[in-house]
């Protein structure tokens, strides 16, 4: 997923960006709330990860005014107020989920699992393409029958080709889905993602279509 992490504490934001791009996961992250407005307009972030307690604004009002607009991308609120009116506060201005800190990174990412099958439960969570089926809920792959390991990256840019099943996907979006401002992306790096899931998933899999990204068949 692309993720926005919006938390003033140095040492906990560091440590909460590097543990969840260990998952696989896209991430940018600022610090206060001007700058959470600014990124969101232009940004279509799958999930934010949102303090309260912010410099230049309330985490709460960025909440409401993200929900005012229309933007629904999913929002754990992960905050040190931990009385039951914050909570109902949080949910009933438009939270998917409330966690207070100090947190476990491995709760964390669980707690993102859980509210993205909440919101994708309409979404067949297991999708057959040919051959290749694809677990998005356990984010688990088989090929015929066998079970096929992927690293945290190759599974979200499969993921993300899954979701546009039947049509290409540009090469800057799927670099948008891996990768958060300030990571450095070589050149070729989605194409190198995409010859390791060709080895892996066979090489008709994914078809390059010129100009226009790359595909895998419709279900």
């Amino acid at each position: 997923m692309r993720l926005l992490l919006v938390e003033d504490d140095a040492m906990l934001g560091e440590a909460t960006a590097a543990g969840l791009r260990q998952d696989g996961h896209a991430l940018d992250w600022v610090t206060d709330a001007p700058a959470a407005r600014a990124v969101l307009q232009a940004v279509p972030y799958d999930a934010v990860l949102l303090d309260l307690g912010l410099p230049k604004g309330d985490g709460l009002d960025v909440l409401k005014w993200l929900r005012a607009r229309g933007l629904d991308a999913l929002v754990i609120v992960v905050t040190a107020r931990d009385r039951v009116a914050d909570r109902v506060a949080g949910l009933d201005a438009g939270a998917d989920d409330y966690l207070v800190k100090p947190f476990d990174l491995d709760e964390l990412a669980a707690r993102l699992r859980a509210v993205e099958r909440r919101r994708g439960a309409l979404r067949a969570s297991v999708v057959k393409l040919g051959d290749v089926e694809v677990d998005l809920r356990r984010r688990a792959c088989t090929v015929a029958g066998r079970s096929v390991t992927l690293t945290a990256r190759e599974f979200s840019l499969l993921e993300a080709l899954v979701a546009h099943a039947g049509s290409p996907v540009a090469r800057r979006a799927l670099e948008e889905r891996l990768y958060g401002f300030g990571e450095e992306i070589a050149s070729n790096a989605v194409e190198v993602h995409v010859h390791h899931l060709r080895r892996k998933l066979g090489e008709s899999f994914i078809v390059t279509d010129r100009g226009h990204g790359y595909r895998v068949p419709a279900p």
